[in-house]
């Protein structure tokens, strides 16, 4: 990070005809923000709603070779609200969806969301242990799965706390042309909605800014994944902010989209922009680096959502003399690294780069709105960036008890005063909420959410994102809880103890998953081919460790009997530091392979795309 990125007052000053330029788009954003009106009807429900009036013929989502217009995805979603309606769900209730991203995804989010129903966005990567306690979680009336999913589902289906005439499936086809088939035991939804009202349910125009819209799986900061809370309150200042102030698309726009529709990135940010524009959402079920360009051209797309990974991916490509052949003019996501940010900008003429930086439970939020490079941007928001102490997991607190801010230029942990205009909703478990609040900060009763993570602050409401902290870190685009890899880990064959870390490998992004095991056996008897099987099944890929590091004694532990992480973070998978065997899964091997100098080497120098 260099002190070139540091913001002074000429080059905020140098911002100013844009920022003139976008003053109303800024100032409706700004309104968005503050909204507090617990009587003004809103939400997802009745925002397509409104574009299906405004612009009924106006594409709304392409998806493969299908589109859609408002006013038909409109009637579609209505008629699965018509039907949600007619089993008994009401306000306040919710379903779990499992889905790949599709458009049946997002026509039965908005059908549950005009009546005011939670739906919890269930990761399509979980499976085993992880996927029953997502689901178990928030006590689900019905649950919805794609048929490219009931296979995951079925494995553990004895084990869910929903009735059994309350699984629902859809076809993976097209299901407004043909219900499909679908397996034994489920409910075909395509079927069910055929005779209902493609009317604009009344219940739409009752939801409000606290009613629940989605739960959201975060790993926080430690153990199983948590079920955020988020309100429809927070969904419209999301289609503020980035619709209006951030993004700024029209009805002539598309936005393509290869992000997971279960993370608020893909779902909140990218589609609520998409539809303050009243443009176009292209959705495709994966991320390919080799697809991606012919899919911005084939579909015409002018916009598209990232994480840092998926540009580096993009990066990697060889160039090609059709690389400035698009009409992409803004980008919106987290994660774009400060190493290739203007050669990737240069390389696909790209205007603006709309980084931004929150998390899915928190309460402030930054947005690169002023279009400087290497930041996550601006926030209007109360926060503040504090020193902390790695060793103590804590910030630090001055003679008075009260924390310290870092000055323009050091890093430290971001926090976010919680206030009315700025609440944090928390977690389904309330010891866990509190556990995220830190109290008598800078004054006696105040209270401000730990985002858990380090930032540094660059001057005039700026920031950088530097690291996670605690037993979190993310790989692949993915918050990885360090806690729920040990719980899986420690309940392998043949595995004793484990403590999980994450490490760097050069010119990745984020960390990659590593931990020091003890075993039952010797590694040479070890079978490392049920392991690495055993964590496919209860494991998502990506929280599925890269490294193993065998160790022969029992692990050193703090006073509090926490493992002590910093000097194996410090070791990484350097050969010439440890003494103890390790073992390393590389890309497209089906198991761990000894980890021997040579390999370390070339891990380090890019030889393995990870």
């Amino acid at each position: 990070m260099h002190n070139d990125d540091l913001i002074n007052l000429p080059k905020l000053l140098g911002r100013l005809p844009m920022l003139m330029a976008n003053l109303p788009g800024l100032l409706k954003g700004a309104r968005y923000g503050k909204l507090s009106d617990k009587s003004r009807p809103l939400g997802l429900g009745l925002a397509i709603q409104r574009v299906a009036e405004h612009n009924p013929n106006g594409i709304a989502i392409i998806d493969e070779n299908r589109q859609l217009t408002y006013s038909q995805f409109n009637a579609w979603a209505n008629r699965i609200a018509d039907y949600f309606r007619s089993i008994g769900l009401t306000k306040g209730d919710c379903i779990a969806l499992n889905m790949e991203n599709r458009a049946e995804l997002l026509a039965a989010l908005v059908g549950a969301a005009k009546l005011g129903l939670c739906s919890a966005m269930i990761n399509t990567s979980q499976r085993g242990k992880i996927l029953v306690h997502s689901i178990n979680l928030v006590a689900p009336k019905a649950i919805v799965v794609g048929a490219e999913l009931t296979d995951a589902i079925e494995e553990v289906r004895d084990q869910l706390n929903i009735d059994a005439g309350c699984f629902y499936c859809i076809a993976n086809q097209n299901t407004l042309e043909n219900a499909g088939e679908v397996p034994q035991g489920y409910a075909n939804l395509a079927d069910m909605i055929l005779d209902c009202s493609s009317e604009n349910p009344e219940q739409t125009t009752r939801i409000y800014l606290n009613d629940p819209l989605l739960y959201i799986y975060t790993s926080g900061t430690t153990g199983l994944p948590k079920a955020v809370v988020f309100s429809n309150g927070r969904w419209e200042k999301a289609y503020g902010a980035f619709g209006f102030a951030a993004v700024r698309l029209d009805k002539h726009d598309r936005l393509y989209c290869t992000l997971p529709l279960y993370h608020a990135t893909g779902l909140v940010v990218c589609w609520s922009s998409v539809i303050a524009g009243q443009g176009a959402f292209v959705i495709a079920r994966k991320f390919s680096a080799s697809g991606f360009w012919d899919d911005i051209r084939k579909y015409g797309c002018t916009a598209f959502g990232y994480v840092g990974e998926l540009c580096r991916y993009l990066n990697e490509r060889p160039a090609a003399p059709n690389d400035l052949d698009n009409k992409v003019h803004v980008i919106v996501g987290n994660g774009l690294r400060p190493s290739i940010w203007k050669s990737f900008q240069q390389r696909f003429g790209i205007e603006r780069i709309a980084e931004f930086y929150t998390a899915s439970e928190s309460n402030v939020a930054f947005t690169n709105v002023f279009n400087f490079q290497n930041t996550v941007g601006f926030s209007p928001v109360s926060y503040a960036i504090v020193k902390y102490d790695k060793e103590k997991e804590a910030p630090i607190r001055g003679p008075n008890g009260r924390m310290i801010k870092v000055r323009k230029g050091e890093s430290g942990l971001l926090i976010g005063e919680i206030t009315q205009k700025t609440p944090f909703d928390g977690y389904t478990d309330k010891e866990k909420t509190e556990k995220s609040i830190l109290r008598d900060a800078f004054k006696k009763g105040d209270a401000y959410f730990n985002t858990g993570d380090m930032m540094r602050d660059i001057g005039f409401k700026h920031a950088q994102f530097v690291d996670r902290l605690g037993d979190t870190f993310r790989w692949k685009g993915e918050n990885v809880s360090t806690t729920e890899v040990e719980q899986i880990l420690d309940g392998a064959p043949g595995i004793i103890e484990s403590v999980v870390y994450g490490v760097e490998i050069p010119n990745t992004n984020g960390r990659a998953g590593m931990a020091e095991v003890r075993l039952e056996t010797a590694p040479e008897s070890f079978d490392f081919d049920a392991v690495n099987d055993y964590l496919r099944r209860e494991l998502p890929a990506y929280a599925v460790p890269v490294f193993l590091r065998v160790t022969g004694t029992a692990m050193d532990t703090t006073g509090t009997f926490k493992h002590q992480k910093s000097k194996l973070k410090e070791d990484g998978f350097d050969v010439s530091r440890i003494s103890s065997p390790i073992y390393v899964l590389l890309p497209g091997e089906k198991t761990y392979l000894r980890l021997t100098a040579d390999k370390a080497a070339a891990i380090a120098g890019g030889e393995y795309r990870f």
